[in-house]
């Protein structure tokens, strides 16, 4: 079957994203979920278990609490209450904690710890999927059964002030609000004054029956500063007196007839050693859970640890405490302490409810439900519950009760926890079968996709598939047979549930004959593929040269690579896989440099000159032309180099070998090492702003001094300008301090000094573009030498050092000094071809994106980046800006690429194919014999490289000829073997060649040199 390339290339894409699809959809399983009944519908609750005798509850337990106020703090990790920060900074809560009516709580949140996400487990008890962090953007309504609600289901007044993520989950449930977007993180002040300014007429009205408190300020401090700044401490105060008011309005309002008031106190999130959040570091993970009431009155003596319990749990919680259900999806426990002051009876049965809601949902998502410890334990606490019952209607001695009680609550307890357990793994159990049919079915496209290339390139190129062969058949029926046979044994043993084994037959039949499909023809032109060449390895005058060693790590090494991010774990640790690459790369280019420098012998740098190119039998010119892009890159491109020169390009993969260290201990990243002290921490820490603020002058003017080269002197002043604006923004904002002032004072947003930036950014992008457009119109005018891409370089640099934090500057000018040193001692003297510049640049982009502290963790995220001067929040320059200061090294390296090959293409030192001058130089001869004009754009370039001594003072020249305006200076042409007697030009015949070590080379060409001029 013959396919034309575009219907090929279709095809292998729809087939490609099915894969993908596939792939993700066993990556990402669907979460546990309740199918009984509509959401937020009512159900009947459970009946009291009874062994023979008939219990009057049957009905839903009333209300625990008449009101309930949730204060959450945005980021309140564990330790900001708990630990020392707690003790300075907060004196009431940690009174409430030590000594106070509260119960406390350390409860761990799942990841993605963004504030979306932990908000639905907090209101739901569900675990959210990483595709919320998407929605965290933008939060659709929340359509999930969930505490809100069901509260507003049953009558209760809700009001809400804070974070405007409250009232997009839940738009139709609030009787009063105020929202305020959380994404502005300059702002740490107006956020929560626009809460509390509500405060005092709220507690004082008393009509509402829960009261929500979403504070922002905490989280976007630490999103600027860190949670080790002094702001943070400021800000925990502010909230102390906060949680003093509230409680304290409470307990004058409660009534000894009515249920006592809930105040909860709880984070959604933890907050990071780098201010950020969203992984599953210990510190992003264990918020800080307080539930304070009247009705945990402790006895004298009675010492209260902070108990680890899980986020989930406080869904089921809430509910129980306002009498509601348990909504249907949840998976966590009833915090046991709450209840534990109410009757045995009442305990029991609050905990039978809990333990049946779960039971059903473990029924509805895990097939194979009744052999699962949790299961078996609730049966057995059901049984002893309902003898329990049976014992309490006889009025049995209130000992055996006690007893009996304690040891039913305590298989209640522990039957609940297996069961959350059980029900959490299940949500996050990969569906393996899925991912390994969606990875084969992506494979075999890119195998195919590989093998197919050379044959599919030209728009009208058409392919052979070759599937209606007997072999092909047979190979494509014994395929369908097996993968039918192992879907059948996974499909019928797996004991959890498989997203591709609930498909429909005719849709797995379909993928699966797709599957054996796509093998027999990569096996197709895999065999094709091998038997030619084999046809060419028998053939020796087919045979190309080895591939140089460099080439070979570059593609080996970005194979690996990819390789290597099918496990999670070099996922989690993918920079150490960059670090390694670019060390290896550095000493490699070592390795390459000596060999060249100090060649063996003169006989091999012959006969490297010479190349020794394999020839055909026949004569024909077109068999004897040297490549010459194979000579540029030679050794005797370093000949020209003499003292200094040579030996800083000797010292250059060293230098570069040697700041790739430096910024290794700059800033720890991953997994396994982002907790270990490094020295971007010791920098940023404010007993050392003097240190980081002198570290910042002096790479703010080495930036200068390496960014503004060749640039306009308009370029020049606008970067300088820029970049002390940019120290001004970082004094303002309390990073870095003037010359004249010794502590920080009157610490501000910046706004004017990050906007005074923001012009010559702008400026300098204008400039480039300009003159972009302008070497356009005048293309032909080669005088003009266009600065547009490098003043579009310095306008990305002068914005990558406003974004970046002041301990990343010398990420920054380390980026421009090995951009530097690599050009001008490594790429240009060692003529590297385009494919090796480009590999190298995408390997140490890439290695600065780990420098500079990112990671594959969310954590890593620089969002105040995305609010340098901005005193409003607009969502797309912050979404391009956060995401140009994540991504500020790939891209600076991305944009020196473009500059590199434009400056090589214009001066004529950019890699090419070979020179065939079997054609060129006939014709240049010709015209030079009858008289003809030169062509006004037709020149030789002579590389200083490429210059031979010629008649004393005279040069003659291995060159390229290039598009460029004519000259008026002598130029030399490289004439080939195939260059006839009868096609050279007039003019003076050379002298024979001295014969000493200075014309070896020439000596050892196989052509003749013959000068020209025009």
């Amino acid at each position: 079957m013959r396919l034309g390339s575009g219907t090929f290339a279709a095809g292998c894409v729809v087939i490609e994203v099915l894969g993908v699809a596939l792939f993700l959809r066993g990556f990402f399983p669907a979460p546990v979920r309740s199918f009984s009944g509509p959401e937020h519908h009512a159900e009947t609750p459970a009946p009291e278990p009874s062994a023979g005798a008939t219990s009057n509850w049957t009905n839903r337990p009333p209300p625990l609490f008449s009101k309930v106020v949730i204060m959450l703090i945005d980021g309140l990790r564990d330790d900001f209450v708990f630990g020392s920060k707690g003790v300075k900074f907060m004196p009431y809560t940690t009174y409430l904690v030590e000594k106070g009516a509260s119960h406390s709580f350390v409860a761990e949140a799942k990841p993605p710890t963004v504030t979306m996400p932990r908000i639905k487990a907090l209101m739901t008890g569900s675990l959210p999927g990483f595709i919320d962090v998407v929605r965290n953007l933008n939060s659709p309504a929340l359509l999930e059964d969930n505490v809100i609600t069901q509260a507003w289901a049953s009558g209760r007044r809700i009001i809400f002030y804070g974070d405007e993520t409250w009232v997009k989950l839940f738009p139709r449930h609030f009787v009063e609000y105020d929202g305020t977007t959380s994404f502005f993180v300059s702002d740490y002040t107006e956020v929560d004054d626009n809460v509390t300014r509500h405060l005092d007429a709220v507690l004082k009205r008393g009509d509402w029956d829960v009261l929500v408190l979403h504070y922002l300020g905490l989280d976007h401090i630490g999103h600027v500063s860190g949670p080790h700044s002094p702001l943070i401490g400021r800000k925990l105060g502010e909230m102390d007196s906060i949680l003093m008011r509230i409680h304290t309005s409470l307990l004058s309002q409660e009534r000894e007839t009515s249920p006592p008031s809930l105040l909860v106190l709880c984070g959604d999130h933890g907050m990071a050693e780098r201010g950020g959040h969203g992984a599953s570091s210990v510190e992003e993970v264990n918020t800080a859970l307080l539930l304070i009431s009247s009705a945990f009155e402790r006895k004298p003596g009675d010492v209260r640890r902070p108990q680890h319990v899980q986020q989930t749990d406080v869904a089921a919680t809430l509910a129980i405490g306002l009498g509601l259900p348990i909504p249907k999806h949840s998976v966590g426990c009833l915090l046991l302490p709450v209840v534990a002051e109410r009757a045995m009876r009442e305990q029991l049965r609050l905990l039978h409810l809990n333990a049946v809601q779960l039971c059903r949902l473990l029924q509805e998502n895990v097939p194979s439900y009744e052999r699962e410890p949790g299961f078996e334990q609730f049966q057995k606490s059901e049984r002893l519950h309902a003898n329990w019952v049976r014992l309490y209607l006889e009025d049995s001695h209130a000992d055996v009760l006690l007893s009996l009680g304690s040891k039913v609550r305590r298989q209640y307890s522990d039957a609940l926890r297996t069961l959350s357990l059980a029900l959490s793994a299940q949500g996050a159990h990969y569906d393996v079968y899925s991912m390994l049919v969606g990875a084969v079915v992506v494979l075999e496209v890119l195998a195919l996709l590989l093998l197919s290339v050379p044959q599919a390139l030209g728009a009208t190129a058409e392919l052979d598939v070759p599937l209606s062969s007997p072999v092909s058949c047979l190979l494509f029926y014994l395929t369908l047979l097996l993968l039918g046979a192992v879907h059948v044994i996974v499909c019928t043993s797996a004991e959890s549930s498989c997203y591709f084994c609930s498909l429909a037959w005719p849709a797995v039949a379909t993928v699966l004959a797709l599957a054996s499909a796509l093998l027999c023809a990569v096996a197709s032109a895999l065999t094709r593929t091998l038997v030619g060449g084999e046809l060419l390895r028998r053939n020796p005058a087919h045979s190309g040269p080895r591939w140089p060693e460099l080439d070979l790590l570059l593609l080996l090494g970005t194979l690996g690579h990819a390789a290597s991010l099918g496990s999670s774990s070099f996922v989690e640790e993918e920079h150490q896989t960059w670090y390694f690459l670019v060390n290896t790369l550095c000493l490699a280019l070592g390795h390459d440099i000596c060999r060249r420098c100090f060649p063996g012998d003169d006989g091999d740098r012959a006969e490297w000159l010479a190349g020794a190119a394999p020839t055909r039998p026949d004569k024909s010119p077109r068999h004897d032309v040297l490549d010459l892009d194979q000579r540029r890159k030679g050794r005797s491109s370093l000949d020209a180099l003499r003292g200094p020169e040579k030996w800083m390009v000797l010292a250059s993969p060293w230098l570069v070998l040697s700041c790739c260290r430096l910024l290794r201990s700059l800033n720890h990243t991953g997994v396994q090492w982002a907790h270990r002290p490094d020295l971007g921490h010791w920098l940023a820490s404010s007993h050392h702003k003097a240190e980081l603020s002198v570290l910042a002058a002096l790479c703010l003017l080495a930036i200068f001094m390496l960014a503004h080269r060749r640039c306009s002197p308009v370029s020049r002043v606008a970067m300088a300008l820029g970049l002390l604006g940019v120290y001004c923004y970082r004094a303002a904002t309390g990073h870095l301090l003037l010359p004249w002032q010794r502590e920080s004072k009157g610490i501000s947003k910046g706004i004017v000094e990050a906007r005074f930036v923001y012009v010559f950014v702008l400026g300098l992008l204008f400039m480039g573009t300009k003159d972009l457009l302008k070497s356009r119109v005048i293309a032909a005018d080669h005088t003009h030498q266009p600065t547009g891409l490098r003043d579009l370089h310095g306008g990305l640099v002068l914005l990558a050092a406003l974004l970046v934090r002041p301990h990343n500057l010398p990420v920054l000018l380390c980026s421009l000094l090995v951009q530097a040193v690599m050009t001008r001692f490594v790429w240009r003297p060692l003529r590297h071809s385009a494919a090796e510049v480009t590999a190298m640049h995408y390997w140490f982009g890439q290695a600065f994106f780990y420098f500079q502290g990112n990671s594959n963790n969310i954590a890593t995220v620089d969002i105040s980046a995305g609010f340098v001067g901005l005193n409003t929040y607009m969502e797309v320059p912050a979404m391009f800006l956060t995401a140009f200061s994540t991504y500020a090294g790939p891209v600076l390296w991305a944009s020196h690429l473009v500059n590199f090959l434009s400056s090589d293409t214009r001066s004529g030192t950019a890699p090419r194919g070979p020179w065939r001058p079997d054609k060129a130089a006939p014709a240049f001869a010709s015209r030079a014999r009858t008289g003809a004009p030169r062509p006004p754009f037709e020149e030789t370039i002579c590389p200083e490289d490429l210059q031979r001594p010629f008649r004393g003072s005279r040069h003659i020249c291995v060159g390229l000829t290039r598009t460029a305006a004519a000259a008026g200076r002598s130029r030399f042409l490289r004439v080939s073997a195939g260059f006839t007697a009868a096609d050279e030009p007039p003019g003076p015949a050379p002298h024979p060649p001295r014969q000493d070590s200075q014309n070896s080379r020439e000596s050892a060409l196989p052509f003749p040199l013959v000068p020209h001029r025009f």
